[in-house]
Protein backbone atom coordinates (compact mmCIF):
# COMPACT_ATOMS: atom_id res chain seq x y z
CA UNK A 1 0.00 0.00 0.00
CA UNK A 2 1.19 3.86 -0.93
CA UNK A 3 2.58 5.56 1.85
CA UNK A 4 1.92 9.45 1.48
CA UNK A 5 5.67 11.22 1.17
CA UNK A 6 7.19 14.72 0.91
CA UNK A 7 9.71 14.76 -1.63
CA UNK A 8 13.22 15.70 -0.52
CA UNK A 9 14.05 17.43 -3.81
CA UNK A 10 11.20 19.56 -4.13
CA UNK A 11 9.07 18.58 -1.12
CA UNK A 12 5.96 18.61 -2.92
CA UNK A 13 3.80 15.31 -1.65
CA UNK A 14 3.86 12.30 -3.56
CA UNK A 15 2.68 8.08 -3.08
CA UNK A 16 5.33 6.35 -2.40
CA UNK A 17 5.36 2.53 -3.26
CA UNK A 18 8.86 1.21 -2.71
CA UNK A 19 10.15 2.03 -6.01
CA UNK A 20 11.57 5.80 -6.06
CA UNK A 21 12.54 8.04 -3.30
CA UNK A 22 11.67 10.79 -4.81
CA UNK A 23 8.52 12.00 -6.61
CA UNK A 24 7.54 11.45 -10.59
CA UNK A 25 8.83 14.46 -11.82
CA UNK A 26 11.78 14.20 -9.71
CA UNK A 27 12.56 10.85 -10.54
CA UNK A 28 11.99 11.54 -14.26
CA UNK A 29 15.14 14.15 -13.88
CA UNK A 30 17.36 12.37 -12.24
CA UNK A 31 16.65 9.83 -14.96
CA UNK A 32 17.67 12.45 -17.30
CA UNK A 33 20.97 13.24 -15.31
CA UNK A 34 21.67 9.90 -15.36
CA UNK A 35 21.57 9.22 -19.03
CA UNK A 36 23.91 12.56 -19.17
CA UNK A 37 26.60 10.48 -16.96
CA UNK A 38 25.92 7.77 -18.54
CA UNK A 39 26.72 9.09 -22.16
CA UNK A 40 29.75 11.04 -20.65
CA UNK A 41 31.17 7.60 -19.04
CA UNK A 42 30.74 5.56 -22.50
CA UNK A 43 33.29 7.92 -24.07
CA UNK A 44 36.71 5.93 -24.10
CA UNK A 45 38.35 9.54 -22.50
CA UNK A 46 35.81 9.62 -19.92
CA UNK A 47 35.83 6.09 -18.77
CA UNK A 48 38.77 6.75 -16.27
CA UNK A 49 36.84 10.06 -14.82
CA UNK A 50 36.55 10.89 -11.36
CA UNK A 51 33.77 11.81 -9.23
CA UNK A 52 34.82 15.38 -9.09
CA UNK A 53 35.24 15.63 -12.62
CA UNK A 54 32.02 14.07 -13.53
CA UNK A 55 30.11 16.41 -11.32
CA UNK A 56 31.74 19.20 -12.65
CA UNK A 57 30.98 17.93 -16.31
CA UNK A 58 27.48 16.92 -15.92
CA UNK A 59 24.13 18.12 -13.86
CA UNK A 60 24.97 15.17 -11.45
CA UNK A 61 25.30 15.87 -7.82
CA UNK A 62 27.94 13.18 -5.35
CA UNK A 63 25.20 11.93 -3.49
CA UNK A 64 23.16 10.96 -7.05
CA UNK A 65 26.59 9.29 -8.25
CA UNK A 66 26.71 7.21 -4.86
CA UNK A 67 23.29 5.86 -5.18
CA UNK A 68 23.66 4.85 -8.73
CA UNK A 69 26.77 3.12 -8.11
CA UNK A 70 25.41 1.28 -4.37
CA UNK A 71 22.18 0.07 -6.83
CA UNK A 72 24.68 -1.41 -9.04
CA UNK A 73 23.31 1.27 -12.72
CA UNK A 74 26.94 2.57 -12.41
CA UNK A 75 29.43 -0.62 -12.35
CA UNK A 76 32.92 0.20 -10.96
CA UNK A 77 34.18 -2.38 -13.24
CA UNK A 78 33.69 -0.61 -16.17
CA UNK A 79 34.18 3.11 -14.66
CA UNK A 80 37.27 2.22 -12.09
CA UNK A 81 37.10 5.76 -10.89
CA UNK A 82 33.64 5.12 -8.95
CA UNK A 83 32.69 3.99 -5.74
CA UNK A 84 30.32 5.37 -2.80
CA UNK A 85 31.64 6.28 0.58
CA UNK A 86 32.62 3.69 3.51
CA UNK A 87 29.98 3.87 6.16
CA UNK A 88 32.54 3.79 8.99
CA UNK A 89 35.38 5.85 7.48
CA UNK A 90 34.27 7.93 4.60
CA UNK A 91 36.67 6.08 2.02
CA UNK A 92 35.36 5.13 -1.61
CA UNK A 93 34.41 1.29 -1.73
CA UNK A 94 32.37 -0.33 -4.32
CA UNK A 95 30.90 -3.43 -2.38
CA UNK A 96 29.10 -3.69 0.66
CA UNK A 97 28.61 -1.13 3.44
CA UNK A 98 32.53 -0.80 4.53
CA UNK A 99 35.83 -0.79 2.71
CA UNK A 100 38.31 -3.31 2.96
CA UNK A 101 40.44 -1.68 5.34
CA UNK A 102 36.89 -1.50 7.73
CA UNK A 103 36.35 -4.86 7.40
CA UNK A 104 39.91 -6.10 8.32
CA UNK A 105 39.73 -3.68 11.72
CA UNK A 106 36.47 -5.21 12.37
CA UNK A 107 37.16 -9.01 11.63
CA UNK A 108 40.40 -8.08 13.52
CA UNK A 109 38.73 -6.54 16.77
CA UNK A 110 36.05 -9.78 16.86
CA UNK A 111 39.12 -12.49 16.77
CA UNK A 112 40.69 -10.55 19.93
CA UNK A 113 37.25 -10.05 21.61
CA UNK A 114 36.82 -13.80 20.98
CA UNK A 115 40.62 -15.07 22.46
CA UNK A 116 39.56 -12.34 25.37
CA UNK A 117 36.13 -14.55 25.94
CA UNK A 118 38.03 -18.26 25.78
CA UNK A 119 40.55 -17.12 28.36
CA UNK A 120 37.81 -15.78 30.66
CA UNK A 121 35.64 -19.09 30.35
CA UNK A 122 39.31 -21.00 30.30
CA UNK A 123 40.09 -18.91 33.91
CA UNK A 124 36.43 -19.51 34.96
CA UNK A 125 36.75 -22.99 34.53
CA UNK A 126 40.03 -23.38 36.48
CA UNK A 127 38.85 -21.62 39.21
CA UNK A 128 35.70 -24.22 39.84
CA UNK A 129 38.26 -27.18 39.69
CA UNK A 130 38.50 -29.02 43.03
CA UNK A 131 41.65 -30.41 43.65
CA UNK A 132 42.91 -32.55 46.99
CA UNK A 133 46.40 -31.95 48.40
CA UNK A 134 46.41 -34.77 50.69
CA UNK A 135 45.06 -38.13 51.02
CA UNK A 136 44.91 -40.54 53.56
CA UNK A 137 45.53 -43.82 53.18
CA UNK A 138 42.96 -46.80 53.79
Amino acid sequence: MAELRNCPSCGEFFNYTGVREVCHRCGMNEEKIYEEVYRFLRKRENRAATIERIVEMTDATESMLHKWVRKGRLQPAMFPNLGYPCDNCGALTTKGKLCDKCTADLKQDLKTFEAATEFREAIKQNDQATYLSSRKPR
